[in-house]
């Protein structure tokens, strides 16, 4: 969700990609800032997004996360296996609905 959300928006500091996720979710999701911040750290790690110091939209300094080239990869094959799961669930679940 991380990844998608900066693919998508582009660079964001953590609480708006907390926000943004929440927001797409229809509040379904509520994300604890520190579970974003350790997932922010586990990418940064895996080189999957960088970080740069900047203004946030009040003036405050933030630390602003963007995805890289990496990351975009790592976006893609989390898609298609996320698609591949989710078909056959879908199956699964038709299947049971027939029986």
């Amino acid at each position: 969700m991380l990844l998608k959300t900066l693919e998508t928006m582009g660079p964001l500091h953590g609480y708006g990609i907390a926000r943004r996720i929440e927001q797409m979710s229809d509040d379904a999701l509520k994300l604890n800032e520190g579970t974003v911040y350790a997932s922010l750290m586990r990418l940064l790690q895996r080189r999957w997004i960088s970080a740069s110091w900047g203004a946030s939209e009040n003036n405050r300094k933030a630390r602003f996360y963007t995805i890289t080239k990496f990351g975009r990869r790592q976006l893609t094959r989390e898609t298609k296996n996320w698609d591949r799961i989710a078909g056959v669930m879908a199956r699964l679940l038709r299947a049971a609905a027939r029986s």
